[in-house]
């Protein structure tokens, strides 16, 4: 099952599939229970039961997203490692996914591993990363991914088998694991289970794109955005009527990151932008505000003790010789992601910040694929 096809790595193509040949080693074993165990037993479990994956309902899942079992979905830069279309499905089938889902999965795939997300940085790290899904779209509904109430929580098969896809194949197919010395998390988080979300379009304020659209894909596709997130913080700021209130109640959970945060995702949740909406703000007055008005005193960055790699400039410290100016936490506007998720009745809103905050490992969002 973790295999790797002996096919020299070429770009990702997809092409009718009929029937699927696939050449991954089987296992003959009693049954169900059986096989649940001998996953346990190689490794190839996050910890919790795995569905069997059968050749049929591998083949099923590549046919949904008339995908060849040899296709190439990406390869990792730096250790190339290969994960080809049948490793992603049947890790996709382990993880409990629909067929309909495995465009999901192939799209993040893609998304992982591109150079600039840096895969491996993130998952041999000390500081715990997880890699969370963003998705976008028509599909959203399509597939019942979660947006609204509870959107970070459990009970959304979409939400948990998607995210939990993109593990097993971190784990069985790039060789990452908890128990193997590779990945080197001080503490890790929940989301290294299964973090996968839609951004819920329809409480967006009235003249923001979304997510999708905002990086460049049209608004009638379905696109999906990693980012290696660390724990979010959640807060609540239930006095603040304006956005200049509630973005200064986001400044002061960015404050402990420092200076020249390069990446950094504000999760607003509807009550919050409903104020975006009824004072008319525009999606980029959010990074504006916050890069001029979310600052601090060289010497008072300086009292704080830097977070690390959270510098201003990676190749000096930060001093006072030249005076005392002032510093934004954010390195520039377009620093500060938006993206509107959560249900309506409460004012709770979080701040998510990508692994090194985004100066070593960058968002990537990439088109979902259908047969539609």
């Amino acid at each position: 099952m973790t295999d790797q096809p002996s096919k020299k790595p070429t770009p990702s193509e997809k092409v009718p599939v009929a029937p699927a040949r696939l050449t991954s080693d089987s296992l003959e074993l009693p049954g169900p229970l059986e096989a649940i165990e001998a996953c346990f037993e190689n490794g190839w479990s996050d910890g919790l039961p795995v569905v069997p994956p059968t050749p049929e309902a591998v083949t099923v899942m590549l046919s949904a997203a008339n995908l060849a079992p040899d296709a190439i979905l990406g390869v990792e830069p730096v250790k190339g490692a290969v994960v080809t279309a049948e490793k992603a499905a049947i890790n996709a089938v382990m993880a409990g996914c629909k067929p309909e889902y495995m465009p999901v999965v192939a799209a993040a795939v893609d998304a992982i591993t591109q150079p600039e997300f840096n895969l491996h940085g993130i998952t041999v790290s000390t500081m715990g990363a997880a890699i969370m899904l963003i998705v976008n779209g028509p599909i959203t509904e399509e597939l019942g991914i979660n947006g609204g109430v509870s959107a970070f929580g459990p009970g959304y098969r979409a939400n948990a088998t998607i995210g939990r896809a993109i593990r097993l194949i971190v784990m069985n197919v790039l060789g990452t694991r908890s128990n193997d010395g590779l990945d080197k998390a001080t503490l890790g988080h929940p989301g290294k289970y299964t973090w996968c979300v839609a951004e819920n379009e329809q409480v967006l304020p009235g003249n923001w794109s979304p997510l999708h659209v905002t990086r460049g894909i049209d608004e009638s596709e379905s696109a999906v955005t990693v980012v290696s997130g660390l724990s979010a913080t959640q807060f609540g700021e239930h006095e603040a009527n304006t956005p200049e209130g509630i973005l200064d109640a986001f400044a002061q959970r960015l404050y402990p990151m420092g200076p020249g945060v390069k990446q950094v995702i504000l999760v607003i949740c509807p009550e919050h932008a409903d104020h975006f909406t009824t004072a008319g703000w525009k999606k980029e007055q959010v990074g504006q505000y916050l890069y001029e008005n979310a600052t601090k005193l060289t010497s008072e960055w300086i009292a704080m003790g830097l977070p690390s790699g959270a510098q201003k400039d990676s190749n000096a410290e930060l001093s006072i010789e030249n005076g005392d100016p002032p510093i934004s936490v954010l390195d520039s506007p377009e620093s500060a992601i938006p993206i509107a998720v959560g249900g309506d009745g409460g004012a709770w809103s979080a701040v998510i910040p990508p692994w090194s905050l985004g100066s070593r490992s960058k968002i990537v969002t990439r088109p979902i694929i259908t047969n539609k």
